[in-house]
């Protein structure tokens, strides 16, 4: 249910992934402090890191998709809040990339489309070359075919431009924002 600003407008996770389910709440806290059942996750549309409670009589396990929006929620009780990447446990930092690119490759249609209209951040770098493992040589050949015609799907970007898994160079990408590692931001958000 978290909040992204931008033009006036807000912006809420309607799904997230479950990166830890921590079953006596976070430890280390203070004695009562966060009572019950925690869950980090990470959310759908824009990659937010958060930490909400869980209901009573739910377990969760990583990679289940869970509803956080703003209407009646069946496993968790409240988003205790958006947490950043040094706050997520060790486990949750061991699962984020693998859930990253899970969600990536659900939303295949939406990172196709931004190979396909992805331009200059600056002009001397274009938003291509700040993904992992493309450079200037790879940003070109994309930036070629999709003038030919518009890649439709990972597989056709990867027969037409020979680059490896884009699904997994992106989870990178998004996983670098995350952990505060990258100047410019084309997926996610400050925390």
């Amino acid at each position: 249910m978290v909040e992204r600003r931008g033009k006036g407008q807000q912006f809420y996770e309607e799904y997230a992934y479950v990166l830890d389910y921590l079953l006596h709440g976070k430890p280390g806290s203070r004695p009562g402090y966060r009572r019950g059942a925690i869950v980090q996750m990470v959310g759908e549309t824009y990659f937010t890191l958060l930490e909400a409670n869980v209901r009573r009589g739910v377990t969760l396990k990583t990679y289940d998709r869970i509803y956080v929006g703003k209407n009646v929620r069946k496993e968790i009780t409240y988003i205790l809040g958006r947490i950043g990447y040094d706050e997520l446990t060790t486990n949750a930092k061991m699962e984020l990339a693998n859930v990253v690119e899970r969600i990536i490759q659900n939303r295949e249609e939406w990172f196709v489309n931004f190979f396909n209209t992805a331009q200059a951040v600056t002009p001397r770098m274009h938003a291509l070359e700040l993904i992992p493992g493309i450079g200037k040589k790879y940003m070109w050949q994309i930036v070629d075919e999709r003038e030919k015609r518009p890649f439709e799907s990972f597989k056709d970007l990867q027969e037409r431009v020979n680059i490896p898994n884009p699904a997994k160079l992106l989870a990178k990408r998004v996983v670098e924002e995350l952990m505060g590692e990258s100047k410019y931001r084309l997926f996610t958000r400050p925390s």
